[in-house]
């Protein structure tokens, strides 16, 4: 029979085997300004429900002490069935915790808004991310450069991701940083944050999308603002960096398990605009209506306008495949 000490060990070591986990994922270890935040969140919600966990586990252990069988003292009341003062308490703790939840999670998600611009005064750098199998694009519109499983930034700067997927859906997290924003082909998601302390911080895929989902990994770097400048420069000038072209990221995107950093030392235009309209479906032209306010009259259409659609229409869309 399992005594009861080592159940205690038992659920010592996994409680310190989940702290190890929440600490290497760095949710606990928060080195941006949202993910500070959200940490402080997560201790006031936890501490709000502690309010109720914590006397009803003391209770627990008292009444099962006071009306243990061999206290004779204690009262038995066995026609016991009702208490006006224990029904309001009862009612009352948890609805008052519960409104305070609903006030926080309200205020917190607008707040939070993954979409909503932080409070700053800097100018955010923008980077566009594509999901890809099984890898991370970051394209830098501004500085005509881009890089694989590599992002950096500098610290105490807003970044601003425009995030998509040339693949089936997933997930873009830096957990030290930011929550989680999903990333959809045809779609475009925007995350913004900013990093605090200089360092690298793991980047990963959060939604399970294929086989090489396990090494969707990559690093973002936070670092001054010199040091950026100077990546971004021998990123720019180095000879051994191709440009990405369509015909180069016709080659990327092929399906790909554990990539090494890469990085481009310029970029097709309007790459990532290209990547989302490539899942949109075509859309034939529609002739103009004219209306007055006695009369509605389709103008006559053109000769190419009345040719059937098919000659319009562009190629198909990209197909997802799982």
């Amino acid at each position: 029979m399992i005594k009861f000490r080592h159940l205690l060990l038992l659920g010592s070591v996994a409680l310190l085997t989940a702290g190890c986990k929440m600490d290497r994922m760095g949710v606990m270890d928060p080195k941006g300004l949202i993910a500070a935040d959200e940490r402080l969140l997560i201790f006031t919600s936890f501490a709000l429900m502690l309010l109720v966990v914590i006397p009803v586990i003391l209770l627990t252990f008292y009444f099962a002490w006071k009306y243990r069988a061999s206290n004779t003292k204690a009262k038995y009341s066995p026609e016991f069935a009702h208490s006006t003062v224990l029904e309001v308490v009862w009612w009352t703790i948890p609805i008052i915790i519960i409104a305070i939840l609903g006030t926080i999670t309200w205020i917190t998600s607008h707040r939070y808004d993954p979409y909503r611009p932080l409070n700053v005064n800097t100018k955010p750098i923008v980077i566009q991310v594509v999901a890809m199998n099984w890898k991370w694009l970051f394209i830098y519109p501004d500085q005509n450069i881009a890089s694989v499983n590599f992002v950096q930034f500098p610290v105490n700067v807003p970044v601003r991701f425009y995030i998509t997927a040339d693949a089936p859906m997933n997930s873009f997290q830096i957990p030290q940083l930011a929550g989680q924003i999903y990333a959809m082909a045809g779609m475009r998601t925007e995350l913004n944050l900013m990093a605090t302390h200089n360092g690298d911080y793991a980047g990963l895929s959060t939604n399970y999308s294929g086989i090489g989902f396990a090494g969707m990994m990559f690093t973002a770097r936070a670092t001054s603002q010199a040091d950026f400048d100077a990546w971004v420069k021998s990123v720019q000038q180095s000879k051994s960096n191709q440009r990405l072209s369509k015909e180069a990221y016709k080659q990327l995107e092929q399906p790909s398990e554990n990539n090494p950093v890469a990085t481009y030392s310029s970029v097709t235009n309007d790459l990532f605009n290209n990547v989302i309209m490539s899942y949109m479906m075509p859309m034939p032209a529609t002739p103009p209506i004219e209306t007055s306010a006695t009369s509605t009259k389709r103008v006559p259409q053109s000769k190419e306008l009345s040719q059937p659609l098919k000659t319009l229409a562009p190629s198909e869309p990209k197909k997802v495949n799982s």
